[in-house]
């Protein structure tokens, strides 16, 4: 079966993109250009939904993110604020700022470790659990309305195409790791 090289007529905005660019750059290949744009465009459109989302609950993506971290530690979800630092790729300092802020709202507190009392816990609370808790079913609904198109067996063959080209570029360098949610 033969793939065509142009772009179907009355497509998408990023077919349109495509014809502009290859007039500019004849060399564009409207393949690659289609797939990388249209993978740029779909996560402007999920972060753009999550941080509505976040708006309406008063709670910024840094907070967020933050709590998508320690709820992610599983039971009894608490880090080392270092741990917390390194897995959102924050400065130490930046973060410290962060959880004093998130304390002062009562979604997390800071606990001396029970095997290093010197070492500090930062632990989520009830109140950070809920506030979690209340945007993760809107995003997976965001999540699955965006993959609606698709049949289960083409959302499959996407999840093994997507893990292929994910795996090829971590080969590359670190794991990626995707933003919260």
């Amino acid at each position: 079966m033969e793939t065509t090289r142009e772009p179907t007529p009355g497509g998408d905005s990023i077919d349109r993109h495509i014809a502009r660019w290859r007039r500019e750059v004849p060399d564009l290949d409207p393949v690659v250009e289609g797939a990388v744009t249209r993978m740029q465009m779909l996560v402007q459109y999920l972060q753009g939904r999550k941080e509505a989302g976040l708006a309406q609950r008063r709670l910024k993506m840094w907070e967020y993110e933050i709590l998508w971290r320690l709820r992610s530690a599983g039971e009894p979800y608490r880090m080392t604020p270092t741990q917390l630092a390194e897995g959102l790729g924050t400065h130490p300092a930046t973060l410290t700022n962060r959880l004093d802020r998130l304390a002062k709202s009562g979604y997390v507190t800071r606990e001396p470790a029970p095997e290093d009392r010197r070492s500090l816990l930062v632990v989520l609370t009830g109140k950070g659990r809920d506030a979690w808790a209340s945007t993760i079913g809107e995003q997976m609904a965001t999540e699955r309305a965006l993959l609606a198109p698709l049949d289960e067996a083409e959302r499959e063959q996407l999840v093994v195409l997507l893990r292929k080209i994910a795996s090829a570029a971590e080969s590359d360098g670190p794991p990626l790791m995707p933003s919260p949610g």
